[in-house]
């Protein structure tokens, strides 16, 4: 293991690394632009929108890009079917810059390429959680205004009596045989059309300050907020990682992912509404023409299968999937000679998690941890690598070359190394704000400084450890859960008088939702029931595990609001 000597003397090369590979002739030049009144260091030479940046898929067009069950396509024909339903959109439903479109579905490539086609059109894309249940799906479409929405067929189902009063057109994705809906369809409104060429897309003007994508994240606040990025946000992400992945090859050849037998491959296991599934796997594919093997959900054994069949090189996703993984009782039997590296992001990594990987996966399968938020595009501190092993609490150093962080106290002073603060996060990939909501947008986003809620520090040698959450928050399985919203449907339960909820540790998901319920008096129901109850009003995953059933009032502490760490501790004591 490095010590910290070591480190340091790596992190002095990586220093020089970095410093040549941002320089003004190099590829990934870097510079300054003023955005939204701050100024803040840019690439200078990467694509001006997402329509450019698609283009990349022509180098290799003719290898296989998105995969999903028993389809292929090549990087050419996703994209001709992308520039085709770009054609659709601005023609058929006269599509306006700035529009929102929705897509509404499960993984699958027709989500790929409805993205490409909204956001290479002008068309703000609005990914919609394919769990949540109708209300919450209702909420989606008219909070971000939504014109138009790409729906496979179980969530068309469940959104389809409101869309007339919401004014929302649909176009089915999979439609099946039995579909009694009059819906177009995906490929049917792609056979008549030519696809939009570079020309076209040129003209539409699209620029790096454009709005892009409306991402829903569920805060410390009941209802979901709407995360709105520009062409230039994703895109910081997107070669910001690759940046990171290239400086850290020149530091550390063995860190290299081609395997000279095969084509680079990424298993796509966790939701493509999220922004590690969209962003850090989707997106990411074009630059390095990887393979994007989708998974329908998650499931450990075919997981397995797919890489072995797939020769799958990146295996990421949430620290979760990896346990599971290393679990089956297939994961010994399974060929995992093609992996290159096993990352995760969303949640933290257990350091005895991280002690069996180095145990059990190819050596050559480095591991990875990053961090960041869907306000950030997924940007904030990423560690791999001998680093991650020498660290493996923390959760890495902010990313070269655009990103800051910082450790501040409850008002603001800037806290020194060691002591723990909230962490603040600034550069080109911060979101422009939350959707039609200011207010939200004016407690996060101060002097471009993104106040992320977390509380963390940072060591002598500039790595953050993650210590807790300062929002109301229950992260499960990289899944955020607003406690106030799970509570608010508790609230509407008759027998409930009050209710507070809060996370428990979990082996499996790093920790579940639980309740602590005061009960009306004289009203007796049961945990099973108030569970039923919230099934049909909050998605599946964000009903609690336990809910604990009392007639006492819940406890407060001195400002009057109920002891959630109290209740919680006393949740886990019982366990």
């Amino acid at each position: 293991m490095m010590s910290n000597e070591d480190i340091r003397q790596d992190l002095l090369k990586l220093r020089d690394i970095v410093s040549a590979h941002k320089a003004p002739d190099a590829p990934l030049a870097v510079g300054t632009a003023v955005i939204d009144g701050i100024e803040l260091p840019v690439f200078t030479k990467v694509p001006n929108s997402l329509g450019e940046f698609y283009a990349i898929a022509l180098e290799g067009a003719n290898l296989p890009f998105l995969v999903y069950e028993q389809e292929r396509y090549s990087f050419h024909e996703s994209l001709e079917m992308a520039r085709r339903m770009a054609r659709v959109l601005l023609e058929s439903y006269r599509l306006a810059r700035g529009d929102r479109v929705a897509i509404c579905a499960r993984n699958c490539p027709e989500w790929c390429l409805a993205y490409m086609a909204i956001t290479m059109a002008g068309g703000i894309v609005v990914p919609m959680n394919s769990w949540w249940r109708s209300q919450e799906l209702e909420f989606g479409l008219s909070d971000s205004g939504s014109r138009l929405v790409f729906a496979d067929l179980p969530r068309y189902q469940a959104i389809a009596p409101q869309l007339p009063r919401l004014e929302v057109d649909a176009i089915l994705i999979k439609p099946c045989q039995d579909d009694p809906s009059s819906l177009p369809d995906f490929y049917t409104l792609l056979e008549t059309v030519d696809p939009l060429s570079e020309e076209e897309i040129a003209e539409l003007q699209i620029g790096p300050e454009h709005n892009a994508s409306i991402m829903y994240t569920s805060g410390s606040t009941g209802e979901p907020k709407g995360v709105l990025s520009t062409h230039r946000a994703i895109l910081s992400a997107l070669y910001t990682w690759k940046f990171v992945k290239e400086v850290n090859e020149i530091l550390r050849p063995e860190l290299l992912e081609p395997n000279p037998e095969y084509q680079p491959a990424l298993l796509a296991n966790v939701p493509l509404f999220h922004v590690t599934g969209s962003h850090a796997q989707f997106l990411q594919c074009f630059l390095y023409h990887r393979k994007f093997v989708m998974m329908y959900k998650w499931d450990a054994e075919t997981a397995l299968d797919l890489i072995e069949r797939e020769r799958i090189s990146i295996l990421h996703g949430v620290p979760t999937m990896t346990w599971e993984v290393m679990q089956s009782k297939k994961f010994a039997s399974t060929d995992l000679s093609s992996l290159r590296g096993i990352q995760s992001g969303g949640a933290p990594r257990p350091p005895e998690h991280l002690s069996q990987m180095l145990n059990v996966f190819p050596q050559k399968a480095q591991p990875g941890l990053g961090y960041g938020l869907t306000e950030t595009n997924g940007l904030g501190a990423i560690i791999g690598g001998k680093f991650y092993i020498a660290k493996s609490d923390s959760t890495g150093r902010p990313t070269p070359p655009l990103t800051e962080l910082k450790i501040v106290d409850d008002i603001g002073n800037i806290l020194e190394t060691g002591e723990a603060g909230e962490i603040c996060i600034k550069g080109p990939s911060l979101m422009r704000g939350y959707w039609n909501n200011p207010e939200a947008t004016a407690e996060v986003l101060k002097d471009g400084w993104f106040h992320t809620g977390d509380i963390g520090y940072l060591d002598t040698l500039g790595f953050l450890t993650i210590t807790g959450r300062a929002k109301d928050i229950v992260i499960r399985g990289g899944e955020n859960i607003a406690c106030t919203e799970v509570e608010y449907a508790l609230a509407e339960h008759a027998a409930v008088s009050e209710a507070a909820v809060y996370g428990i540790p979990d082996e499996r998901l790093g920790e579940v939702p639980c309740a602590t319920v005061m009960l009306k008096v004289g009203v007796s129901v049961s945990e099973a029931e108030i569970q039923a109850f919230l099934q049909d009003r909050i998605a599946a995953f964000k009903v609690p595990t336990r809910i604990h059933l009392q007639y006492d009032q819940l406890p407060r502490i001195a400002t009057g609001k109920i002891a959630k760490m109290q209740l919680r501790q006393q949740t886990i004591d019982s366990l």
